[in-house]
């Protein structure tokens, strides 16, 4: 695509970068088929392909108005447009300069600013949102439908190997324990924890460091989010040069951690750290399946269990991460009945704080996700990322979990 820049953002890094993704992308379209906003909206600027033009005319010097914001909103930052892309545009980091430009000349209304506020100071801050999400689970027969949805019921951690069982093991990785997940449904680092000690791993966990910065990235809070990205680093390092791999149980932390080395790329101070622990970050969902089908492998007496499950791959492990199968292999070897799924592709709506930015949307594209994954009748819905499982749970009165909840149940 032909592209002139405006002088102010010529020969700047953001400039740099979104000359070359847009250069790239020749408008063909593909993009638009496996959109959720468009197919839900059928407006060609509420797909890939119209919010590339209208970062381009904002990056050329158009002033921005609140409908270019609007639609660069409703963007569920899914990726898929990504996957399904023949010309490998980058489209994520152009919508991250983009929103960025957007948000400097767009003054919000003061209802949103209220509400993103909200979000972005509560949520990444644990000693707000814990003692919120306890006095809401404590309640949550009497909220509104609304907020009960967004409040799962509690789950108990259950029992965890103490630290002298778990000082026996040679092997260690460095497990990142998130802002919400901890609250919301301790069961799943739990579980994680139990699985990694019965194959003889050590998980040494990252309490206190805080949120990974996803949720202020996407709330357009540049600056918050590279400065939690930077407490990171400073806090993980001791641990990462003692472990194998930087080990994440939800997709939607690991994706932007992974991102660690792109985003601080032009911070002298920090870039190469980002780079390296970038690249010694894991999804526990591409580096656990291979341990533990060795370990399947190698038992004889193995009993596997007969269900029937669905697995809903969350759109920042199959379209952010690129990362698919391995999952569906582990639970088939554990025994599961894995039942196919229309649309797999297609985003659940949880897409982190959009549920509640973008609601309507949101609950429409639950509302038709739910209807794929239970048309087969499952036993129970899988998935692999903390915002999807709470998102879908909240639709449903069929069990959602995360993988490796499911997994340690099996033993």
């Amino acid at each position: 695509m032909e592209t002139h820049l405006a002088s102010w953002m010529k020969s700047t890094p953001d400039g740099d970068l979104a000359e070359s993704i847009l250069r790239r992308c020749v408008h063909c379209g593909f993009c638009t088929a496996t959109c959720p906003t468009y197919q839900l909206l059928g407006d060609e600027l509420d797909g890939p392909r119209g919010r590339i033009y209208l970062i381009k005319q904002v990056l050329e010097g158009e002033t921005a108005s609140r409908a270019t914001q609007s639609h660069l909103d409703r963007c569920l930052t899914c990726r898929n447009c990504e996957t399904t892309c023949p010309s490998g545009v980058a489209y994520g980091q152009l919508l991250d300069v983009g929103r960025k430009i957007v948000e400097q000349q767009v003054s919000r209304p003061l209802s949103q600013r209220l509400l993103r506020g909200l979000l972005r100071e509560t949520l990444t801050r644990s000693w707000l949102f814990n003692p919120a999400m306890k006095l809401g689970q404590s309640l949550r027969s009497i909220l509104p439908p609304f907020l009960r949805a967004k409040v799962p019921v509690k789950r108990a951690a259950g029992l965890l190997p103490t630290p002298l069982q778990l000082a026996e093991h040679r092997r260690q990785v460095f497990m990142l324990v998130g802002c919400v997940q901890p609250a919301m449904m301790p069961s799943i680092d739990a579980a994680t924890i139990r699985v990694l000690h019965r194959l003889g791993i050590r998980a040494e966990t990252s309490q206190g460091s805080g949120c990974c910065g996803a949720i202020r990235h996407h709330l357009s809070d540049e600056s918050g989010a590279l400065a939690q990205a930077r407490r990171n680093i400073d806090a993980w390092w001791p641990q990462l040069e003692r472990s194998e791999v930087l080990l994440i149980n939800a997709s939607g932390c690991s994706v932007m951690v992974k991102d660690y080395g792109h985003l601080l790329r032009n911070d002298p101070a920090y870039s190469e750290r980002a780079r390296m622990l970038s690249e010694k970050t894991r999804d526990i969902s591409e580096w656990l399946p291979s341990e533990l089908l060795a370990f399947v492998n190698r038992q004889t007496n193995w009993v596997k269990v007969q269900q029937s499950i669905v697995f809903h791959p969350p759109c920042t492990l199959q379209h952010g991460q690129q990362i698919r199968g391995q999952v569906e292999s582990l639970l088939q070897a554990f025994g599961a009945r894995l039942l196919p799924v229309q649309d797999a592709h297609l985003c659940c709506g949880s897409a982190g704080t959009y549920s509640i930015t973008q609601a309507d949307l949101s609950l429409a594209l639950r509302e038709r996700k739910l209807q794929h994954l239970q048309a087969a009748s499952p036993d129970s819905i899988l998935s692999a990322n903390i915002g999807c499982i709470s998102h879908l749970q909240g639709g449903t009165e069929l069990p959602v979990r995360h993988w490796i909840e499911w997994v340690d149940a099996q033993w």
